[in-house]
């Protein structure tokens, strides 16, 4: 009897401490996720916020684009942008803008940052900070049947051409036109649209010949067109991509961090794979790299 009086004194008393060490390890589990982020210093003002408002154009698939439900944004920089605010301890919250109006609403502060498929150049450096995380060329598409074959911007003389307003192409464009003119050529008929949905529109319903595009959203319109357009000559011009920081902020070094941090982790690689997109993987990020 007094064995087992023992044994059921002892029980309740390992009970407790079991129930002690489940507590610890669960509360350390649960401590795991903004482990990361307590070590990432963020501006006290983003921090008490509690989230950062990211502006995208969502009209640049797989980067970033709406839902068949008409209303969500996802993509590659959908996600990766979710990541990277975990990796800071806040939510994520996304605004649609046009293109050509994110750096103006950066500057006035209606977005604390964009990622919207924002190539890094010196002009751009000038007024916003960058942090550098993936790395794209331009390429052509056209109509899978009868389209011109265009293997560089030389090619472009006296075609019409669908690009989407406030983008490297857009410059591109321009640019050729004026070279053809001066080598005694046909222009180049420059068509703008407000994004790239409304470009490819402009070349499925003939008003254009030639798409120009970041090489992984030209990839993705062809897969998803079924056989009406394909790629023509090679991506050219490769150059990274920027995360879109205002200056004197206080954001580019922790946003910095977190992208090393998710690539450290396997995230970063596991969601260019998820949007066919790891042949533009970048290894070593930085704050205003230096480009052209």
């Amino acid at each position: 009897m007094m064995s087992r009086s023992i044994t059921l004194g002892v029980l309740p008393a390992l009970r407790r401490r079991a129930l002690a060490v489940f507590a610890t390890a669960v509360l350390g589990l649960v401590s795991v996720a903004p482990a990361s982020a307590a070590s990432i210093a963020l501006p006290a003002k983003y921090k008490q916020h509690g989230e950062l408002t990211f502006a995208f154009n969502a009209a640049y698939a797989p980067m970033e684009f709406v839902a068949k439900d008409g209303k969500t944004m996802i993509g590659l920089d959908i996600d990766l942008a979710n990541a990277i605010a975990r990796q800071l301890g806040v939510k994520a919250r996304f605004v649609q803008a046009g293109f050509d109006t994110i750096i103006p609403g950066l500057q006035a502060g209606k977005y604390d940052l964009s990622m919207s498929s924002f190539t890094i150049t010196k002009k751009r450096e000038e007024v916003m900070d960058f942090v550098s995380y993936f790395s794209a060329g331009t390429s052509f598409y056209v109509k899978a049947r009868g389209g011109p074959a265009v293997q560089s911007l030389a090619d472009l003389c006296g075609l019409s051409v669908a690009v989407a307003r406030g983008t490297i192409q857009y410059n591109e464009a321009n640019q050729q036109n004026q070279e053809c003119k001066a080598a005694g050529k046909k222009g180049v008929d420059v068509q703008v649209y407000s994004n790239q949905n409304a470009a490819t529109l402009a070349l499925a319903s003939d008003r254009a010949q030639v798409c120009l595009t970041d090489s992984p959203v030209a990839a993705w319109v062809v897969k998803e067109s079924h056989g009406q357009f394909k790629l023509s000559g090679k991506p050219y011009n490769t150059a990274p991509y920027g995360i879109v920081i205002p200056k004197n902020s206080g954001l580019a070094e922790p946003v910095l961090q977190a992208v090393k941090a998710i690539m450290a982790d396997g995230e970063y690689r596991k969601i260019l794979e998820k949007w066919g997109a790891e042949q533009g993987a970048i290894t070593t990020p930085e704050i205003n790299p230096e480009v052209q």
